[in-house]
């Protein structure tokens, strides 16, 4: 049941993701608000349904809840992102913060969590473990900011006061959002699997949609970015920084794969008179 309902959510976000850039204006960003509230949906309940309200509520605690906070003092006081703007396109706003926007950080937390905890399962010892996993998850959540940010800041959607320094090709954001990212990134890390409990540490079948949403998340982005939005540089600054996460993922989802394929060809009956014609 939980993956039935993950992956249904999951083909309705990536139909709505699809249906961005053959829109404009309005349509696009009631679209993009569509898309946040899906996210934050297939997340947030893939979360309560494989783990239990403990682990949904950690989540939302840390990723919705803190990133309202950090938002809200992002935008009164410049720290620690930069000084910045939201417009009203992306529906109602709270503290000069629209509610859609840490709807978003909770969207991408779990996955990029997930895929941190899968690739750490591994040998040596449980402090090396965590680090890895704390670092392994900052980096695959604060990376998507170098798809998000540009797409966004080429739509109007909020506007930096002062924009440099600024990566290469990258005009507009100054280089202190990615690290303000960086930052709140590691915070809610950190704090995610203390208040979520060891529900938190594993992973098995059930987590397949997580996995698919955040290499999704990685290949259509450079997609969408080299082809469709004409941002070519951030194509090419989020095709780098979420690859930390999204290959090492990948290689080893394709190598269960093979693995699990292996294993079960290896323990078919023989069927005299069919095997051995092929």
């Amino acid at each position: 049941m939980t993956r039935r309902i993950s992956w249904t959510l999951l083909a309705v976000l990536v139909l709505a993701q699809i249906c961005y850039p053959l829109t404009t204006g309005a349509t696009r960003a009631g679209l993009t608000v569509a898309t946040v509230v899906l996210g934050w949906l297939l997340s947030v309940g893939h979360a309560l349904l494989s783990r239990g309200p403990r682990v949904a509520a950690a989540l939302v605690a840390v990723a919705t809840g803190g990133g309202f906070a950090i938002e809200a003092v992002g935008v009164a006081t410049g720290v620690p992102f930069g000084s910045y703007d939201y417009s009203g396109e992306l529906g109602p706003k709270l503290a000069g913060v629209p509610l859609i926007i840490p709807l978003a950080w909770t969207w991408m937390a779990w996955p990029a969590w997930l895929a941190a905890v899968r690739l750490t399962g591994g040998g040596g010892s449980a402090a090396a473990r965590w680090v890895r996993r704390i670092a392994l998850a900052t980096v695959g959540l604060a990376a998507w900011d170098l798809f998000l940010d540009p797409q966004m800041v080429a739509e109007g959607y909020w506007v930096w006061r002062d924009a440099t320094p600024a990566l290469p090709g990258l005009a507009g954001i100054p280089v202190s959002n990615y690290l303000g990212w960086l930052l709140f990134a590691v915070l809610m890390m950190s704090a995610l699997r203390p208040l979520a409990g060891s529900a938190a540490e594993h992973t098995d079948r059930r987590d397949d949609p997580m996995a698919a949403l955040y290499l999704w998340t990685y290949f259509s982005s450079i997609l969408a970015h080299a082809v469709f939005l004409d941002l070519p540089a951030s194509a090419l600054w989020g095709a780098a920084g979420m690859s930390v996460t999204a290959i090492p993922l990948a290689v080893t989802l394709l190598r269960a794969r093979r693995g699990g394929d292996s294993g079960r060809k290896a323990h078919q009956p023989h069927r005299p008179g069919v095997d051995a014609t092929r």
